[in-house]
Formats: structure tokens, C-alpha cells, sequence
């Protein structure tokens, strides 16, 4: 599990591809790697990676073709920055939301304006995901813990404060960038609460009829 509180930023130093999956080698940076271990998991830009060799503060991870198919990490170039944060232990707090680094899409980076000393970001996301996102709500763009602001149709709206846009990767961001996304974990188990029984057969959409049954709807 993961918060969404960026604790480091890395960059890529390889990618290479082994057949339908790869090997990302990355750069920590300052990420603290003194009670690092082969087998720990950390997110790369929102998606959680198992660390299979690690030297200084190198590390490897490799990447599967289900991970290379809902990420954009195949996409990743050497020198390319990521946002990186090591696993949650019992002792830390949480100061983000609850993610587990299973991301569920890509999402793109439509319009980027300055909002009274801040940087606003509409991003686009797939249609499959909409559902899930709630003005007020939690998601995970890259990695990063944010606040949806509003919504409208396929696109949402996010406020990055100063300090964010200075400790995560999000300050390079501008139209047409493709990011990870996760959506919040308490709406996709809602939604398979709410289905019950039923999800073994035929798996009804969430919507005003399943909402009504269950006293959710107006």
C-alpha cells in the first residue's frame, strides 16, 4: 500500500525490453535506501514495482506486459523523471490516501492555467473510469495523492499547490502528456459491494436502477 506522498524523485536510466515485458533500472535519487531490500515495492509513478537488484541508490524492477498495457511506463525514455515513494509501514503516516500502485488507466493532460498561485489540470479520463471519480473525491495522478475539483463529463479538474509541482514531477506537465491513474479504492469496492451476489453472473453497470435497490439514489 501507498499513500500518494512523493518522497523522492528518480530518473530512468534503462528500459529494456525482454520480450512482451521489461526491465526498468532507475536512478532513487534521494530516495533513503538504507533499510532497503531485494523484494521491497516501490511505486513508480503510481505503479507499484518489486525491486529485483538494487546498488547505491540504483535500483531494478521488473515490469509485466499486464503492467506495460495500463501504464504508460513502456513510454519511459532515459533521462525521464518519475515520481517515486517506498511502500507504507505501520509507522508512517497517512497523509494522502490509501493507493495500492495498481493502476487502472492512462489518462491525458488536456489544459494546464495558473490559479491564483497554484497550477490548475484538466485531465482527460478513459471512459471505463469516469464513474469512479467524484468532485471532492481522491485520485492518483502519477503517483501523486490529488483532490478531484470538478468534473464534467470525461474530464477533471486538479489544483497542484507550489510545493507539490516543486517535490513531484507534475511542474513539467502540459497538454497531451499521458499520465498513470488510480482511481480511489473505496469506489471500486463500493461498487462490487453494491452488485453483491449478482457479480458472479452478470455483472450489472453501476447505475440509478442498482443505486435505487440499495437506497443510494434521491
Amino acid at each position: 500500500m501507498f499513500t500518494g506522498i512523493i518522497r523522492a524523485v528518480g530518473e530512468v536510466v534503462a528500459l529494456q525490453f525482454m520480450g512482451s515485458a521489461a526491465v526498468l533500472r532507475i536512478d532513487g535519487g534521494k530516495l533513503d535506501f538504507s533499510q532497503a531490500s531485494i523484494g521491497d515495492s516501490i511505486a513508480v509513478n503510481g505503479v507499484c514495482l518489486t525491486v529485483t537488484r538494487q546498488e547505491n541508490n540504483i535500483f531494478d524492477a521488473d515490469v509485466s506486459q499486464e503492467t506495460l498495457s495500463r501504464t504508460v511506463l513502456g513510454r519511459l525514455q532515459p533521462g525521464d523523471r518519475v515520481n517515486l515513494e517506498p511502500a507504507l509501514t505501520l509507522k508512517d503516516g497517512l497523509g494522502g490516501h490509501l493507493t495500492s500502485g495498481h493502476c487502472d488507466g492512462v489518462g491525458t493532460v488536456v489544459e494546464r492555467k495558473p490559479v491564483a498561485g497554484s497550477v490548475g489540470f484538466s485531465i482527460h479520463a478513459p471512459a471505463n473510469l469516469v464513474k469512479y471519480i467524484a468532485e471532492k473525491g481522491s485520485i492518483c495522478v502519477d503517483g501523486v495523492s490529488l483532490t478531484v475539483n470538478e468534473v464534467k463529463g470525461s474530464l477533471f479538474m486538479v489544483n497542484i499547490i507550489p510545493h507539490t509541482l516543486e517535490a513531484t514531477t507534475l511542474n513539467e506537465y502540459h497538454s497531451e502528456r499521458e499520465v498513470n491513474l488510480e482511481v480511489d479504492l473505496l469506489a471500486r469496492y463500493l461498487e462490487s459491494l453494491l452488485r453483491g451476489d449478482s457479480v458472479a453472473t452478470t455483472r450489472p453497470r453501476l447505475g440509478e436502477s442498482l443505486l435505487t435497490r440499495h437506497n443510494f439514489s434521491k
